[in-house]
C-alpha cells in the first residue's frame, strides 16, 4: 500500500495544528489538511475524503464531540481520534460511545501519533 492517506487536523490552536502537522509529516503523510473550526471542519469532509480526522473537543463554533455524527454521515468510513488536554473518562467514553475510534491526550507526542496510525493501518511504513 502506498502512503496515501489523508489526514484533517481539527483544532482551534495553531500551535498543535503545525506541531501534529510536522509530527506527521515526518512519519511521511504528505496529505495533510487543516481546520481550526467545526464549520471548516464539516466544510473540508464535504470537498475531500479523509481516512483520519483529529479532532479537538472544544472548538469555537462546536463540541468536537458532537462533530462525530456530522463528520460520520459525510464518511462513514472516516476514522475520528479525539485529541484534548481533557481526558476524562467520562470524555473518552463518551466520544468513543458517540463514533471515535481513538483517543489522543494533549500534551501529545510523535510516538502517540505514531501508535494511532498504526492502530489504523498496520501496513504502514512510517519514519
Amino acid at each position: 500500500m502506498d502512503q496515501q492517506i489523508s489526514i484533517l487536523i481539527v483544532d482551534d490552536v495553531g500551535t498543535v495544528r503545525s506541531f501534529l502537522h510536522q509530527t506527521l509529516m515526518h512519519l511521511g503523510i504528505d496529505h495533510v489538511r487543516e481546520a481550526s473550526t467545526a464549520t471548516q471542519c464539516i466544510t473540508a469532509c464535504e470537498e475531500q475524503h479523509f481516512d483520519i480526522v483529529f479532532l479537538d473537543i472544544e472548538l469555537p463554533d462546536g463540541d468536537g464531540k458532537e462533530l462525530i455524527a456530522d463528520i460520520n454521515k459525510i464518511n462513514e468510513n472516516i476514522n475520528v481520534v479525539m485529541v484534548s488536554a481533557h481526558s476524562t473518562v467520562d470524555n473518552v467514553k463518551d466520544a468513543i460511545e458517540r463514533g471515535a475510534k481513538g483517543f489522543v491526550v494533549k500534551p501529545f507526542s510523535p510516538k502517540k501519533i505514531a501508535a494511532m496510525l498504526k492502530k489504523f493501518y498496520p501496513e504502514l511504513e512510517l519514519y
